[in-house]
This record gives structure tokens, sequence and C-alpha cells, in this order.
């Protein structure tokens, strides 16, 4: 069975999703990037059945999101963004809005099938959330003077 593909552009505050529905039309539409806008997505792709969605590499960003898919049992892909930018390169893509790269992110899913992401263990997850929390506190103590 072929699932539907669908691209995600996530940046800090938002994310732009395009679905290829029938690898004829796009139907599109922009989220906030938080749990609410996370839910919002998930109702929204109902309609359109078994998904695969893909997504760059974003770090921080698209993290959360992911993570969130991958837990309600949704297939996902997160691609290294240099992938999807050569691919649309290959398209001689020019049209360089998130509208537009979740399009082009969703068509590189329909026709590269990327293998799907597994998250990293619990362990991982608390481990590098302590070291970033540390990080985070070293810095903010630089700025301040005694």
């Amino acid at each position: 069975m072929i699932k539907t593909s669908v691209g995600i552009d996530v940046a800090k505050l938002k994310f732009d999703v395009a679905v290829w529905v029938e690898r004829k039309k796009y139907k599109t539409k922009v989220f906030s990037n938080t749990s609410s806008g996370f839910a919002q997505l998930l109702k929204w792709l109902s309609v359109y059945g078994d998904c695969h969605i893909c997504l760059e590499s974003t770090g921080i960003y698209s993290f959360p999101l992911a993570m969130f898919l991958v837990d309600n049992g949704i297939d996902v892909s997160i691609e290294n963004p240099s992938r999807i930018h050569s691919f649309g390169e290959s398209e001689l893509s020019r049209n360089k809005t998130d509208k537009g790269d979740a399009k082009m992110i969703a068509r590189y899913c329909a026709l590269h099938t990327p293998s799907l992401w597994t998250p990293p263990p619990l362990s991982e997850r608390q481990l590098t959330a302590l070291v970033r929390h540390l990080n985070n506190s070293r810095v903010s103590h630089r700025h301040i003077k005694f």
C-alpha cells in the first residue's frame, strides 16, 4: 500500500506542511511549532489515511515534532538538508518559500522513500537534555557581573 507523502518545512515558530495527494495536487497548511500545533496537524492529517512524513533535520526545531509524530504511530523520515537541497536543484527548483520547500520535501519523500527515523533511546534523550541545560547554564552565568 502506498502511503500519502507529506513534507514539512520546520522553523522556530511555525512549520509548513504539504500533502502530495495522489501525486497530483497539494494540500498545504501552516501550524505553530508548539504542542497544540502538533495536535492540530495530527487532526488535519487524519483525512489522508496512512502518511509518510519527511522533514529536514533542523535539530531542536524538528525533534519535538518528529517525536510527537512517531509517538502517535506516524512514519517519519528525517533527512539531511543538503540531500533535500540537491533534490531541489535536480528539479531546477527556484521557488524558495517555506510552502514551496514543504512541497519539494513531499515530492522527495514520495520519489525516494527515505528510511524511517527511529528516535534515540530515552536515556540518550535525557542525557542530551541535561548536557544542553548545563551548557545553557554556563552561558547565562557568563553574562552575570559580580
